[in-house]
């Protein structure tokens, strides 16, 4: 595998300008701005608990209706989130007809509220439920006013924002929360989105891997690369020669493939874009 060494500092105007057709990656980075907050601090270690695990929320009645309280709570303002200047740039790039494709990590479709178009939800979307049985999906605004229906009494609860979407509220008690079922068929409802555990649609990757190969360079932003769905692009990327910048907050796992990188916030860094 090729690797270039990271320089002391760099130019990323220069580096976008010299390089007319990007792959473009985001991550937890980009929307901190927005009021979502992040996974993992400087380091690219967990700020809080690891995140729900596929096979504790299929297999577990407790751990859905934990999931599911945490989300009616941080769903509010979740789902009101505006995009930031750094989600309006890279719709910039866009317009400009200099992306192959942008491929976000993210799963709050902040992207697609900023204006671009050529987004693959590497993750999936949160403002989407589908039944685990019959495939169906539904707004999840609609679920939400079906979790408060069943749920009155939750409805005045405040907490701190988690980063999917949902709200710390450690030390309650979830046993009395109701969750509802499939209208259809009875099923149980999951948030439209990849869990840990879980393994990324086929088809996404694929798309995502031919607009790597027709990109000349690949830009990640917001992003420390530490979960493999979003490293293996950066991996794909230096072996075939095509160099990478990077703007993050701290350590990414592709530290020793980067041709740039930048440790400024995602907005700052591509406000001359802007």
């Amino acid at each position: 595998m090729s690797s270039v060494p990271v320089p002391a500092s760099g130019d990323l105007a220069a580096f976008l300008a010299g390089h007319r057709r990007l792959f473009v990656l985001t991550g937890a980075g980009c929307s901190t701005a927005s009021g979502i907050p992040d996974y993992r601090d400087a380091d690219g270690g967990w700020k809080r608990a690891q995140p729900v695990t596929y096979q504790a929320f299929m297999g577990e009645e407790a751990t859905r209706r934990r999931y599911w309280a945490r989300s009616l709570v941080g769903w509010r303002r979740f789902g009101r989130a505006l995009p930031n200047d750094a989600h309006h740039a890279l719709r910039r790039l866009e317009e400009q007809e200099r992306l192959t494709l942008l491929v976000t990590q993210n799963v709050d479709g902040l992207h697609q509220r900023a204006g671009s178009r050529r987004v693959v939800d590497l993750h999936g979307r949160l403002d989407q439920v589908r039944c685990m049985a019959c495939e169906r999906r539904f707004p999840r605004q609609d679920f939400q006013q079906r979790l408060l229906a069943l749920n009155p009494d939750w409805a005045a609860l405040d907490a701190a924002d988690a980063p999917d979407g949902d709200a710390d509220l450690d030390g309650h008690d979830f046993t009395g929360f109701a969750v509802p079922p499939c209208p259809h068929c009875g099923g149980v409802f999951k948030p439209d989105v990849v869990f840990f555990g879980e393994n990324v649609p086929r088809e996404r990757v694929q798309r995502a891997m031919q607009a790597l190969d027709e990109a000349d360079a690949m830009l990640v932003v917001g992003s420390s690369l530490m979960v493999f769905s979003g490293y293996r692009f950066a991996h794909a990327a230096a072996r075939a020669g095509k160099p990478i910048a990077a703007v993050n907050l701290g350590r990414t796992r592709a530290d020793p493939l980067l041709a740039l990188k930048v440790e400024r916030s995602c907005a700052e860094a591509l406000a001359f874009l802007l």
